[in-house]
């Protein structure tokens, strides 16, 4: 399991957390007069796509219209794959063809 988000709001914590797949663990942690949530699961592009992270929703739309031959966002798509990029780096994970 890896940190995959962190939630100022306990509700906003428990939901997220109610929508992945997997092993999954919510913590919080208090700093001063604050406390926040960190949800730790496993990092797949399917739990991201369920928190709404990385753009992954704006990136379905853009695949699935390139896949259709319709007009994109080519600079949105590039700037969201420079972004995944990262993402995969960081979580060990494999960006799939189809998305590139």
């Amino acid at each position: 399991m890896k940190l995959l988000n962190t939630y100022e709001d306990r509700d906003e914590a428990e939901a997220a957390a109610q929508k992945i797949t997997g092993e999954k663990r919510l913590a919080s942690e208090r700093d001063a007069t604050e406390t926040i949530y960190n949800l730790f699961g496993q990092p797949t592009w399917g739990n991201f796509y369920k928190l709404g992270m990385f753009n992954l929703p704006q990136l379905k739309d853009i695949v699935d219209k390139k896949q259709a031959g319709q007009p994109y966002d080519e600079a949105k798509h590039k700037e969201i794959l420079n972004m995944l990029r990262y993402a995969a780096n960081s979580f060990e994970i494999e960006i799939p063809n189809h998305w590139l």
